[in-house]
């Protein structure tokens, strides 16, 4: 019996036009590999460039002023409510997330996340047992607007710094 492709009125393609057709498969696939290990290498390069501790350091702050905002905002909702007791971020989120900086570890950085609490601190003044003090939340609400405003700004530089890199340009 002849072999595939050798007379005999095979009804399969010849072996040359199945070995360009394999050639022109491997070589599309090996441009694809390629292709996708370049995308590889810029998606890591882009990730080392989001996981420095710094910028992460800057994203956590303000994931936490974002929540210390809706705390304030809940405080004052509930200025009048009888034994309510004033929540706030956690305090050991600030100090968990400097040992993290100071250690360096992304993941670490980026594991913590702000939570609240209720501040042991505060002290009810009127017989309701109410911990919230309208001047105290007011002033603290226009520091965290002040301190979510430079965070902010930090984050965007980065963002702006790395668009420079990309485009050779500005703005």
């Amino acid at each position: 019996m002849p072999a595939c492709g050798e007379g005999g009125g095979n009804i399969f393609p010849s072996h040359g036009r199945l070995d360009r057709s394999r050639a022109l498969f491997a070589g599309s696939l090996d441009r694809g590999i390629r292709l996708a290990l370049a995308e590889c290498e810029h998606v890591q390069m882009i990730e080392a460039l989001f996981n420095q501790p710094s910028y992460l350091g800057a994203k956590k702050l303000l994931d936490a002023t974002v929540l210390r905002h809706t705390a304030l905002a809940t405080n004052l909702a509930n200025l009048e409510t009888p034994h309510y007791q004033r929540v706030d971020v956690a305090p050991s989120f600030q100090a968990d997330l400097k040992r993290a900086i100071a250690g360096g570890g992304a993941a670490q950085i980026a594991s913590l996340q702000p939570r609240l609490a209720v501040d042991a601190e505060a002290v009810a003044s009127s017989r309701d047992g109410n911990t919230v003090h309208l001047e105290n939340e007011l002033v603290q609400m226009s520091q965290n607007t002040v301190q979510h405003t430079l965070e902010t700004q930090v984050v965007s530089s980065v963002l702006l710094r790395l668009r420079v890199a990309i485009t050779g340009r500005s703005a």
